[in-house]
């Protein structure tokens, strides 16, 4: 029966898909950790204060990404190029979502329009985190290799949207609301269509590594335009709800270590 656990066991269990898996997450891990390094360096004076939480999401993920690289090491793999279509962050970038890459590589300090955009653009793709995250957990977090990673993860991705959720919140009672929606729209709109697109290339990918048998990839190709026809009706919405999270200043404090990652 095809189900996501038996699915990711296979991926888990054969070296040359693990190695696929580990280098793609690390690889976008490693760039969202870049970006928020820029964007904290460049955030306008009269938005400092949000510096050390925007340095500390960054160096989240820049651990998550050495997390990653340290599962392929415990196996004796090195990481793969990144296909281009699997790139998840590039590919949101082409769309204009986020902050471009080029406007980061400046030395400019950022507008406080460009951290409204930051900071919604990380509350849609921080909810598909955090719920890719939650399903690894169900199905592995007590795996004797790869479980611990994934709590630690899933913990940090929690903090990075209750984040948002707050900072967000601060910004519309401070006036910017409508703006605030538009742009959260916006992003999730253009996000549904790269998860899918994306997700269908990464499994086309382990299909080929796992020799899959046609109708098994083309249930798996059919499962992912369905959960993109749902989103695309509707579900995009849970991507772009503002509440107030229980985790109040999630990310306050500097960021937590993992005795001997290098």
């Amino acid at each position: 029966m095809l189900s996501a656990r038996s699915l990711f066991q296979e991926i888990i269990d054969n070296d040359d898909s693990f190695q696929l898996f580990c280098s793609i997450a690390a690889s976008g891990e490693a760039q969202g950790g870049w970006e928020n390094g820029r964007i904290a360096a460049l955030v306008p004076e009269s938005m400092r204060a949000l510096a050390p939480k925007i340095t500390r999401h960054g160096a989240d993920e820049d651990k998550h990404g050495r997390l990653f690289n340290a599962l392929l090491r415990k196996r004796g793999l090195d990481p793969v190029p990144v296909p281009p279509e699997t790139d998840y962050t590039m590919l949101l970038e082409r769309k204009g979502i986020g902050l471009a890459h080029e406007k980061l590589r400046r030395d400019e300090p950022l507008t406080e329009q460009d951290i409204l955009v930051y900071l919604s653009h990380s509350r849609v793709t921080e909810q598909r985190a955090a719920d890719q995250m939650d399903m690894l957990v169900k199905y592995f977090g007590d795996h004797p290799e790869a479980g611990k990673p994934i709590r630690m993860i899933c913990h940090d991705e929690d903090n990075h949207l209750a984040y948002c959720h707050e900072e967000l919140l601060r910004l519309a009672r401070a006036g910017h609301g409508r703006e605030i929606q538009r742009v959260l729209r916006e992003s999730a709109l253009a996000e549904i269509g790269v998860y899918r697109d994306v997700s269908l290339a990464v499994m086309a990918r382990m299909g080929r590594i796992l020799g899959w048998p046609k109708p098994k990839a083309a249930a798996l190709a059919t499962g992912i335009h369905g959960v993109y026809g749902y989103e695309r009706l509707g579900g995009w919405r849970r991507m772009v709800s503002l509440t107030m999270p229980e985790r109040r200043g999630a990310l306050d404090g500097p960021a937590t270590s993992v005795p001997g990652l290098a």
